[in-house]
């Protein structure tokens, strides 16, 4: 019972702490734009049409400013600028130490990252059996007997937040036909959802190579 109660208690405290961290940077970039914007919108409203500012205004401005980064993020001089305003703030030593791991965090579950979670894999070992864990990144090496093709893969350890690094050669591994998210929740669930039955992947590497 304290094993299902200590398992259950911190699943649900690390499912919780990314979805805190979000509502709070919104609940903060909300009112810091609102704290701008009020006033600006309190003096229009009252000058040109004599009433006052109409409620949900200001979480329609965090919305179109939020998209507006977005569309900046994706444009390659907005790209460029925010790589730069980055890079300034990443100099700040506090900022730096709180910013840099939970980016990098919520970077790696994103599909369209590069660096990112690529797929989920499944390694074949002798002692273990097979291992799940996400694929990271395939390289190759070089030696005087040839090129040999391998793979890094993230093996969570502790609900996906702690995890060891694998490298395996690539005939080793194969993808079932599960996707990152899945994945996820597998860990998340310690097993429970994974499906009766899986299937090998029809796409032999990142790139969709078969």
């Amino acid at each position: 019972m304290i094993q299902w109660l200590r398992r259950r208690f911190v699943t649900g405290f690390f499912v919780l702490v990314p979805l805190v961290i979000s509502l709070v940077t919104l609940i903060w970039v909300f009112g810091v734009v609102d704290g701008i914007t009020a006033p600006l919108y309190a003096r229009y409203f009252k000058e040109y049409f004599g009433t006052d500012v109409p409620p949900g205004l200001g979480i329609l401005t965090t919305a179109v400013l939020i998209l507006i980064v977005g569309v900046l993020a994706t444009n390659v001089l907005g790209k460029r600028l925010l790589q730069r305003l980055e890079g300034y703030l990443l100099r700040i030593p506090v900022f730096r130490t709180v910013y840099a791991p939970v980016k990098q965090l919520v970077l790696a579950f994103s599909p369209d990252n590069e660096y990112g979670f690529k797929r989920v894999v499944m390694i074949r070992t002798e002692a273990r059996g097979y291992i799940l864990g996400f694929l990271t990144k395939e390289f190759s090496i070089q030696s005087a007997s040839g090129t040999e093709s391998l793979i890094a893969v993230y093996v969570p350890t502790n609900h996906l937040y702690l995890g060891d690094v694998v490298i395996c050669r690539r005939q080793d591994a194969f993808f079932p036909d599960l996707t990152v998210e899945q994945g996820i929740r597998v860990f998340l669930t310690g097993g429970m959802t994974l499906p009766a039955h899986l299937k090998h992947d029809s796409s032999d590497t990142v790139t969709g190579r078969s």
